[in-house]
């Protein structure tokens, strides 16, 4: 009974932290307020329900926002229902190949800079939205745009000024309340900071009549929108198929790194990667099917859901009860919500997406390649878009592995004048270190006969071995035409684990 007490209680304080979050992300991805109250419903009702992890809640992610919104207005939201679908599909074929483990191998540099790079994304672009104003497209703009914004509100006079500069006050308040709030720690346990600040923020717009723009509400219904057949019929496009798979990969890592960081914060059982990839992929199959927004287990939500005490999955299957009663009891009551409020909530989730410069000076003193990934991440996120961006970090991280694990060491002992040099060769030899290699090979003396030791090297690639044949025959070739290549010049025709190349 115990148990169930306290997944009760842990489900309402979910529930009221869910709530403006759900709203706030639909908002920012450019789709109507439902969509996002039903992916959070279908998160905690089909997600929360399947095994995976037992204390992990589900629902849209300020981490999507960017990519959402891009895609929308790339393919119109009638066509959001069949990438949401497909990536749904895509994810629950990884969890049944046994491949949700191998995300963990994924370089946490480049999942941190994804995280940062859209973290500054979501906060250039709701600034314009906490002042009421539209934000241009793309990363770059934005940034760009900034100065012509501040600008713009500090327009001496009544003007279009005023009415923003009324909006950016109730963003940033909601900001100030969101960062405070968690210190009264008596309200803060009954009552979780989000839920507050856009309470405060509502009844403030409400009582002094404030002129800022407030949430559209419709009909839950008449939010749903299934993908039809002409949507399945963009899935040839390149694009398209891009898109989807930036979903399915996007939400598959950060529904996976989440769940890693909330089994740090309990004793219970372990989550089973699979299994929680094949519950992220039935959720967000089934919020393909009501054309709403992507899901991903939320690590805000999920570490409420911890704190508040529950111990089982009823906690989040009761979130999401608690979602769908509201929007079906009193749908009225998200149109009293100042838009600028819920930007104020996703540019403080943006904030803390981006690392703090103490964890950014410790990493770049200890392992200065990571910090240049995450950099490098986070950059092409905010130049590009999330997919390419995080392909780019990818790549990055590949390409330095590699470098790290090419390792050439060469030692060079002279065993006197009649038999010459011995040169050996420890470690992996890459096109990597190719240069290294050479440069030190052909530094050696022409009139010295030189025995080559390879047996110290664990690899050799293709590049490699085809240039130290080519220094072999370019060195005997030399010594040929100096006159003092040996028998040995003549005999040996390449290079092996120990070759004498004159």
């Amino acid at each position: 009974m115990s148990f169930r007490r306290a997944d009760f209680t842990a489900s309402l304080v979910v529930f009221l932290i869910a709530l403006p979050l759900c709203v706030g992300v639909a908002v920012a991805s450019g789709v109507p307020a439902e969509l996002g109250l039903i992916t959070g419903i279908v998160g905690g009702l089909v997600a929360g329900a399947l095994p995976g992890s037992s204390l992990h809640v589900s629902g849209p992610a300020a981490g999507l926002t960017v990519l959402v919104y891009e895609a929308v207005q790339r393919y119109g939201v009638g066509a959001l229902g069949v990438l949401v679908l497909t990536a749904g599909l895509v994810q629950v074929g990884m969890g049944v190949l046994g491949l949700g483990r191998w995300f963990r191998a994924i370089s946490v540099a480049v999942v941190q800079g994804m995280l940062a790079g859209i973290g500054l994304v979501l906060i250039t672009g709701q600034v314009y939205v906490m002042a009421d104003t539209e934000a241009p497209a793309g990363g770059v703009p934005k940034i760009a745009g900034l100065p012509g914004l501040v600008t713009g509100l500090a327009a001496p006079g009544g003007g279009p000024g005023a009415p923003a500069l009324t909006a950016l006050a109730v963003g940033v308040g909601t900001v100030l309340v969101l960062v405070c709030w968690p210190r009264w720690r008596t309200a803060a346990r009954v009552v979780p900071a989000p839920l507050a600040a856009v309470a405060l923020a509502a009844t403030t717009t409400a009582l002094l009549d404030l002129p800022v723009r407030r949430v559209e509400v419709h009909g839950l219904l008449d939010a749903v929108q299934p993908p039809d057949v002409a949507s399945f019929a963009r899935l040839a496009e390149v694009g398209v198929v891009g898109t989807v798979l930036a979903f399915a990969l996007i939400a598959s890592a950060e529904s996976l790194f989440s769940a890693a960081a909330v089994d740090r914060l309990h004793d219970g059982p372990r989550t089973d990667y699979d299994k929680e990839l094949i519950a992220q992929g039935a959720g967000n199959a089934v919020c393909g099917v009501l054309g709403a927004l992507p899901m991903t287990a939320v690590i805000v939500r999920s570490a409420a859901n911890v704190r508040a005490g529950a111990r089982t999955k009823a906690s989040r299957v009761l979130h999401g009860v608690w979602l769908l009663l509201f929007v079906a009891a009193v749908p009225a009551a998200l149109g009293v919500i100042p838009v600028a409020a819920l930007a104020g909530i996703l540019v403080h989730a943006g904030w803390k997406l981006i690392p703090g410069a103490k964890s950014l000076v410790t990493l770049w003193r200890g392992h200065r390649g990571e910090a240049v990934v995450l950099g490098v991440t986070a950059g092409a996120i905010v130049v590009t878009d999330l997919f390419e961006g995080v392909l780019a970090g990818l790549l990055l991280a590949v390409a330095k592995t590699a470098w790290d694990t090419s390792h050439v060491h060469i030692e060079t002992e002279d065993l006197g004048a009649e038999h010459g040099l011995w040169v050996r060769v420890r470690g992996n030899a890459t096109f990597l270190r190719l240069p290294k290699l050479l440069d030190a090979l052909e530094a050696l003396p022409h009139e010295r006969p030189v025995r080559l030791d390879l047996g110290g090297l664990r690899h050799v690639d293709h590049a490699c071995a085809a240039a130290l044949e080519g220094w072999a025959e370019r060195r005997r070739a030399a010594r040929r035409a100096a006159g003092v290549a040996s028998e040995d010049d003549e005999e040996e025709g390449g290079w092996v684990p120990s070759a004498r190349v004159g």
